[in-house]
């Protein structure tokens, strides 16, 4: 078995979960490849393992059979860009805290990888939202799996933007800014600013605004066929967008549209661990005295 390992920060905590975790990928010969970013986290806490590649973004993947993400959620969008069209399943280790993606908490490394050699797990195919501008945006990586944001940038002013789907006009958004989430995304950003919670197996995009003008403009699901394209207009020629964890300025000549990507993002599911269990551990559902 061949595994690589990817993860952007180390913190003292997680120090002995990381040397267990290498420990017992050693103890069971597993082949162990690492992103870069990880080498450097591994040097910098004097911990030494014996990768047989040091991997980026893009390389070929298609030999490895697991991607082990460790860290939070920001990390898993992160692994995305490893994985890409190889659509590598990857394990979520949660050293971070909340982890709506990285579900194995840092206690059950050993299980995860015993039941990964076992094959006692499950793969869950996630959807990818790409986006395709003028301006060539978050290129070579144009794709994220939790959502795509237009929002203002150094000012007070709120913006417009000018949605379409399918090249039928959807609406003006007057707002901070705007969602276009994944129904993976539902949990993150989209929620926080008032969209609604959508299973990921649903094949659908989020139109979330932020802060709107008119309090009478909610969010909106469409189906992931659709393309959607924006014009974004302001008091200012500069506004801000991002793609997962990943943002640059723009101005309002830029021709940006969103659709679904052509490959998916494969998440690892143990039998322990459940879409519906996530949700009432993560947003404490049923946390009450009187239960």
């Amino acid at each position: 078995m061949k595994i690589a390992l990817h993860g952007k920060s180390i913190t003292p905590e997680a120090i002995d979960c990381v040397k267990d975790l290498l420990q017992v990928l050693s103890e069971k010969s597993i082949d162990i490849s690492m992103s870069k970013d990880f080498e450097k986290q591994l040097k910098k806490v004097k911990l030494s393992a014996n990768p047989s590649r040091i991997l980026l973004p893009g390389d070929d993947l298609s030999d490895i059979d697991f991607v082990l993400s460790l860290g939070g959620d920001g990390t898993m969008l992160d692994t995305i860009a490893y994985t890409a069209e190889y659509e590598t399943p990857i394990v979520g280790i949660n050293l971070g805290r909340l982890g709506f993606l990285a579900t194995t908490p840092r206690g059950e490394i050993n299980n995860a990888v015993n039941a990964l050699v076992s094959g006692n797990f499950n793969v869950e195919s996630r959807s990818l939202i790409h986006v395709d501008s003028n301006e060539e945006l978050f290129a070579p990586f144009n794709f994220g799996l939790n959502e795509f944001t237009i929002v203002k940038k150094e000012t007070s002013s709120m913006i417009v933007v000018h949605t379409y789907v399918d090249g039928e006009y959807l609406n003006a958004y007057w707002a901070d800014g705007l969602i276009v989430s994944t129904p993976t995304g539902s949990t993150g950003y989209s929620l926080s600013c008032g969209g609604p919670l959508v299973h990921p197996r649903l094949k659908n995009f989020i139109l979330t605004p932020v802060s709107p003008h008119n309090l009478n403009v909610r969010p909106i699901i469409v189906s992931d066929q659709s393309e959607i394209t924006f014009e974004i207009e302001g008091r200012t020629n500069r506004f801000m967008v991002s793609l997962d964890s990943r943002s640059c300025s723009v101005d309002d000549k830029v021709k940006i549209s969103v659709k679904r990507e052509s490959f998916e993002a494969k998440l690892v599911r143990f039998d322990h661990n459940s879409y519906f269990d996530t949700l009432r551990q993560k947003l404490n559902w049923g946390v009450d005295a009187r239960n």
